[in-house]
């Protein structure tokens, strides 16, 4: 069977998609990797749209020498670049092109693509000030740029199933808690970089994290991951042990973060080991593979 010029054009570019996975995200390329073949690049695809955009606003444009307006520009033009291939289902821009043709195959629509933009746009600060979220600009800020996500990979696994309106409604909460639980690790884990390069506070504290806000988003963190792993025998089987490793990889981050004095995380990014890493994650395909389908 011959292969079409844009069959072609659209392999290459999920193959892009992923080389973007590889370099940026050894954790969750890796629990990527254990999706079923029928899920993995799409979720690829969405990761890649993600990180990209994400590097667009957190300092390549300005490393690259770009001002204020054209770092907005240019955030501007991979949004509209994004809608076009969302109607059309092409773009010369291969991570575009790649997450188009896993939205218009999982119904991802703008209900959910423009949260996220919204939230990247909001990092678009120039101002001298330190940008300090407060509570309600935290969560506004955590649904976009992460409980969004966590939804497009739920449509990603239920595109060929029917679950009850019951068993969805618990999905797509446990996706989204999920989503959000990442974040809040991510916020701990990175608060060197967002403080003294960045200059942004995201944890809706009105000055430095003390020890006691740690404990609070601590545990904020680990109620979230609780509920996400009560429903994931809801996913598809094919889907499960990755969800799992994700879960069981941040849970660890979130026991290096309680036990890191908040000091030391403003001087470095806890990590956990690759030992711990392959423990999970074996852990993780064992239980699934005894489960029935």
């Amino acid at each position: 069977m011959t292969t079409s010029a844009l069959q072609m054009y659209s392999l290459t570019a999920q193959r892009a998609a992923a080389e973007v996975i590889s370099c940026y995200s050894t954790s969750f390329g890796a629990a990527c990797r254990l999706l079923g073949a029928r899920h993995r690049r799409h979720v690829r695809n969405i990761y890649a749209l993600v990180r990209v955009a994400d590097e667009i606003v957190d300092g390549v444009c300005e490393q690259a020498g770009l001002d204020a307006a054209q770092q907005e520009t240019v955030l501007d033009g991979f949004v509209a670049q994004t809608h076009r291939a969302l109607e059309c289902g092409y773009s010369s821009n291969l991570v575009i092109h790649a997450f188009a043709l896993t939205a218009r195959q999982a119904g991802i629509g703008r209900d959910l693509i423009d949260p996220f933009f919204a939230a990247m746009r909001s990092d678009l600060r120039h101002d001298a000030e330190p940008a300090r979220l407060d509570e309600g600009a935290h969560d506004s800020y955590v649904h976009g740029s992460a409980e969004v996500v966590g939804l497009m990979c739920l449509a990603v696994f239920l595109r060929q199933e029917r679950p009850s309106p019951a068993d969805r409604e618990r999905l797509e909460q446990g996706a989204s808690g999920l989503g959000a639980a990442f974040q809040d690790v991510n916020f701990l884990r990175d608060l060197a970089d967002d403080t003294d390069r960045l200059g942004r506070s995201y944890l809706g504290t009105a000055e430095r994290l003390t020890g006691i806000d740690r404990d609070r988003v601590v545990g904020r963190i680990r109620s979230r991951l609780r509920d996400a792993e009560a429903v994931i025998d809801l996913l598809p089987r094919d889907a499960r042990a990755a969800v799992r490793s994700a879960a069981g990889l941040f849970e660890a981050l979130t026991d290096r973060v309680a036990q890191t004095p908040v000091e030391e995380l403003y001087r470095r990014r806890v990590r956990v080991s690759d030992a711990r890493k392959a423990a999970i994650i074996t852990r993780a395909v064992g239980r699934t593979w005894r489960e029935r389908p």
